[in-house]
């Protein structure tokens, strides 16, 4: 389960229980908004999305607790293409 709740304009807490639970706050500047999902998606569906797609690859445990979006695209390169996909 992964819950988001928006903090302020740029700013989300990120709750996720995948057996064990864990919290993350994570900022998103509205241009890296725009360019991943060019506004046709909320900024908490795209935080909800891209923390699916971390799922996909490590367990919530290992998820950074405080991170600006951008970063993931260090770790995984596919990170932006697969969100411009939707």
């Amino acid at each position: 389960m992964i819950s988001v709740k928006k903090i302020n304009a740029t700013t989300f807490e990120v709750a996720v229980d995948n057996g064990t639970q864990t919290t993350h706050i994570v900022t998103l500047s509205t241009q890296y908004y725009q360019k991943l999902t060019n506004g046709q998606a909320t900024p908490e569906e795209l935080i909800r999305k891209s923390f699916e797609f971390l799922l996909e690859r490590e367990p919530n445990t290992s998820i950074l607790r405080s991170f600006d979006l951008p970063v993931i695209r260090n770790y995984f390169p596919e990170y932006e293409g697969k969100m411009m996909r939707g």
